[in-house]
């Protein structure tokens, strides 16, 4: 049987995230394949208040959009929330132009062009 958590279990788990990736953490965009360098499309850093606390086991990124200029070509699938020394705190995150963890304008990067993020919630498991 699987376990559920409480909700205010699950907004410390959340909130975990965010102490986690610290001050100067980062987005990083890329393909299905996306694995250390491997796959990354865009990295978009953040700020300290890249999320606001955690509201019924959901993380809201804040301070949106942003965006960074893509360093590779491919089709955006996949994301992680990494610290600033590339170390992963969050994988897995899809990645589309809506039903998505990270939304974007478009999930066809083109290396040189603006990846634009327009909302990014991360859902606690039930």
């Amino acid at each position: 049987m699987a376990i559920s958590y409480s909700s205010t279990l699950k907004n410390t788990r959340m909130d975990a995230i965010t102490t986690a990736i610290g001050a100067t953490g980062k987005l990083v965009i890329g393909t299905s394949s996306l694995s250390g360098a491997t796959g990354v499309l865009a990295t978009i850093t953040l700020g300290a208040s890249a999320f606001g606390a955690a509201a019924a086991g959901v993380l809201t990124m804040s301070g949106l959009p942003l965006s960074a200029v893509a360093s590779a070509t491919g089709t955006a699938a996949k994301a992680e929330l990494r610290t600033s020394a590339d170390a992963v705190v969050a994988t897995a995150l899809t990645v589309g132009t809506s039903a998505s963890d990270i939304i974007v304008g478009t999930t066809s990067i083109n290396s040189g062009n603006t990846v634009q993020v327009t909302a990014a919630t991360i859902t606690h498991a039930a």
